[in-house]
């Protein structure tokens, strides 16, 4: 938690959404592709009714498709590297995210 955006980070001295997923996915033993639109690829596609810890949650931000992923922590939250906080615990109920969500991946 709180470790700082940075653009193409893949380190805790600073990380980007897809490599912080990345990141803590391989801390697990699984192997994720690098970008967000490569992560969206993989896996099987949930509802959003079926989400369950540890899915991979999509957003359409700055561009057509998916271009942001966090993790599913359940509750309707989710773990994310924000732009403007770092890493941090964010609802799926949020405004901004609600009206971004693309879907969900279980790999």
């Amino acid at each position: 938690m709180g470790v700082p955006y940075k653009w193409g980070g893949t380190t805790t001295k600073g990380f980007d959404c897809s490599g912080f997923i990345q990141y803590i996915f391989k801390k697990a033993g699984k192997t994720l592709p690098r970008t967000t639109e490569q992560m969206y690829r993989v896996g099987t596609s949930i509802s959003k009714a079926k989400l369950q810890k540890g899915d991979l949650v999509f957003f359409q931000t700055y561009k057509k498709g998916p271009s942001h992923v966090g993790v599913y922590l359940g509750n309707n939250q989710f773990l994310q590297a924000s732009t403007s906080k770092g890493v941090t615990i964010t609802s799926l109920s949020n405004s901004y995210w609600k009206a971004r969500y693309i879907g969900a991946k279980r790999i």
